[in-house]
């Protein structure tokens, strides 16, 4: 049984379904033209389903469609259509011989209102719900820039408007929220200016931001015939504050095409600030947390200002596996794996599938594509959730195109697709409604930023690899796009039971996606700056909040009482706890106290200048206790680590300039240790 849900722009995504057909999610439906009935797949029977699929599809006498070409319109050639879909025919064929109970992602209609009010409690302002005064909600609203908070009030004005409709309880006035008087000013799209800014320009003012670069507003459009060009990219200003906004009315390109050479993507470089870069893993759990309330922000305010509408699937109930390795919930597979090897991170059998290509099939012609022995796939399926956590599974006895047909499975039978039911339509609204490749990618940026820990994790381990199957293009005759067109049916489209044009027009879109995440992962992962600087806003007030609210606590001010006598004592009792040097105070200005642990020499004050880097603080350590350091710190890469104040844990690029990093953050302590895994 498949389950469907329609909204008022006519995208169609199908719920999840591993064990069962389903439609395939495609794009809007006023743009579909379906197949005349001379060119259906029934009246083609003689020849193999993926090739009937491609003759159809570039069969000239074909009517052209009557409607504007979007970016998923795209002309393809045979090869790449006939790989697709032969793809999509291999997970059908590969679903039927699963007699495993179906799991199941249901899907329930929702009022405009309960949407908006799903989506203030996943950006953590659920107190504008309740109507309490959390500080948290308090602490993220007086972060937000304008279009984020224009984006907040948007929502926020559909969900009270939709209660008063209801006759619901009294909701709070969004004046009251935002702390003005004045009426809440309406949210409109940008015009577009003729000169490139980073910032908004509204009329008659000046931009709030300066440009960046020149180069920071190329088009760079997939159909564009000039070579590949450099641009670089800057996150210290928001995505949604530095967008040039194209008019509603402009119509996409006729005959827009998906150029396959890996030359039609533009080269991007990101421009560290002088607090460098930070990737996912280098924030603490509690800081991530709120990195994904901004990104949704953000990301609505960004579609807000193109025009485009985000739209989210909602998923109600996902039931999988409690035990095994294959259709089993990420969070579970790591609760389970943890316990074997605590801190991991990507599932353990995820990992070994990995290695097994790395080491043995990178080199294999059409890895990947080229399917392995179905049979044998079922059996060694069997034999892995049999045999695997026991260790007597034999690794030796499994062909390269074997293991990739494992991973694929793997992928594609987790109960919630691996990039998250919620989000699937705005991946695929990314390019359906963006046409430049610069904002698809900040887009894209912001959603890997959303997703869960597990996926977000064990969807890095899966690019990494498939990069280093692009590097091997030589051996392989695995390009970025034939990878991509492979990939793509695993990752975004559920299984197949009838071919149409929509269905392959879905095929571009998301194989785009996934030749995206490939070629620009490494920016991908990397937070951007701004989102950190809202998170360290967060916790200043936050911490505001808190020291405001203990000084009128009649029990905390007896207890400081307490301690201010037994400070002026002129004798500490015997025993007393003396803080460490490098957590006391007294610590002249531009100077910080560096505790290692795990060096010879715990600690060492450091005086800071305009040039000096974190990666200069390791070297002079290293350089100091090069002899007498602890065995337990010898083969690991030490890192140099910014603890409390107005953030929880922050591993430091070893190009921050430290000058700047301790006057945004000087209550922090600093320490050197392992970088976390």
């Amino acid at each position: 049984m498949t389950m469907e849900m329609k909204d008022s722009g006519s995208v169609v995504l199908t719920a999840y379904h591993p064990h069962s057909p389903a439609r395939i999610p495609g794009m809007e439906q006023s743009f579909v033209q379906e197949i005349p009935p001379s060119h259906s797949p029934s009246s083609r029977k003689s020849l193999p389903r993926c090739r009937r699929i491609n003759r159809m599809l570039s069969n000239e006498s074909a009517p052209p469609p009557a409607f504007s070409r979007s970016n998923s319109q795209a002309s393809m050639d045979s090869t790449s259509m006939e790989d697709f879909w032969c793809e999509v025919e291999s997970i059908k064929e590969s679903s039927e011989d699963r007699s495993e109970e179906a799991t199941l992602s249901e899907f329930k209609p929702a009022d405009e209102g309960e949407l908006e009010a799903e989506w203030l409690q996943d950006v953590g302002l659920s107190t504008l719900i309740s109507g309490a005064e959390e500080e948290d909600g308090q602490a993220l609203l007086s972060t937000l820039t304008r279009t984020q908070a224009a984006a907040v009030q948007k929502r926020y004005n559909t969900y009270t408007q939709t209660l008063r409709k209801k006759n619901k309880h009294t909701v709070r006035d969004v004046r009251d929220i935002f702390g003005t008087n004045d009426s809440p000013p309406t949210f409109e799209t940008v015009p577009v200016s003729s000169v490139p800014s980073n910032g908004i320009q509204l009329p008659g003012q000046k931009p709030v931001w300066k440009s960046v670069s020149s180069n920071s507003c190329l088009d760079c459009r997939l159909d564009k015939g000039s070579p590949s060009v450099t641009e670089e990219l800057s996150y210290e200003v928001s995505f949604s504050e530095s967008i040039m906004v194209l008019p509603k009315t402009q119509e996409w390109p006729k005959n827009q095409r998906f150029k396959k050479e890996d030359s039609a993507l533009p080269k991007f470089i990101v421009r560290k600030s002088r607090f460098g870069l930070t990737e996912v893993g280098d924030l603490s759990p509690e800081d991530m947390k709120k990195i994904r309330y901004l990104s949704l922000i953000e990301l609505t305010a960004f579609y807000d200002a193109l025009g485009v509408e985000l739209k989210r699937n909602r998923a109600e109930r996902v039931r999988g596996r409690e035990n095994g390795l294959f259709g089993v919930p990420l969070t579970i597979l790591l609760e389970n794996d943890q316990k074997k090897v605590p801190g991991i991170k990507v599932p353990l059998i995820f990992q070994k599938l990995l290695l097994k290509l790395e080491e043995t099939g990178l080199e294999t012609e059409g890895i990947l594509r080229v399917p392995g022995s179905a049979s044998r796939v079922k059996n060694l399926h069997q034999e892995l959730e049999a045999k695997f956590y026991e260790d007597t599974f034999d690794w030796d006895q499994v062909r390269n195109n074997d293991a990739a047909g494992l991973l694929k499975m793997f992928i594609r039978e987790l109960p919630s697709p691996l990039f998250t039911v919620e989000y699937l339509p705005a991946f695929i609204m990314l390019v359906e409604k963006i046409s430049k490749i610069k904002l698809q990618l900040q887009a894209l940026h912001l959603l890997i930023m959303l997703l869960p820990e597990a996926n977000r994790d064990t969807a890095k381990a899966f690019l990494q690899f498939l990069k280093k199957v692009v590097a091997n293009e030589g051996k392989n005759k695995m390009n970025l796009w034939n990878v991509s067109m492979i990939v793509a049916p695993n990752l975004f489209i559920y299984k197949g039971k009838r071919a149409n044009q929509q269905e392959m027009q879905a095929a571009a879109t998301t194989a785009h996606i996934v030749r995206l995440l490939i070629r620009y992962q490494d920016i991908l992962w990397t937070v951007p700056s701004f989102l950190i600087s809202q998170v360290r806003k967060m916790n200043e007030a936050a911490m505001n909040n808190s020291k405001r609210q203990l000084m009128f606590d009649k029990g905390v001010r007896k207890l400081l009482r307490r301690k201010t006598m037994e400070r002026e004592r002129p004798e500490r009792p015997e025993g007393a706890v003396t803080f460490p040097p490098y957590l006391q105070s007294d610590i002249p200005e531009g100077v910080i106290r560096v505790y290692a642990p795990l060096h010879s020499k715990v600690s060492m004050a450091i005086q800071l200048n305009s040039q000096t880097k974190a990666k200069d603080i390791l070297a002079r350590f290293h350089c100091e206790n090069s002899r007498g350091s602890s065995q337990n710190m010898k083969g690991q890469i030490q890192s140099l680590h910014e603890i409390g104040g107005n953030i929880g844990q922050h591993c430091l690029d070893p190009d921050a300039y430290m000058l700047d990093v301790y006057r945004a953050n000087p209550q922090a302590e600093w320490v050197i240790k392992p970088k976390a895994s």
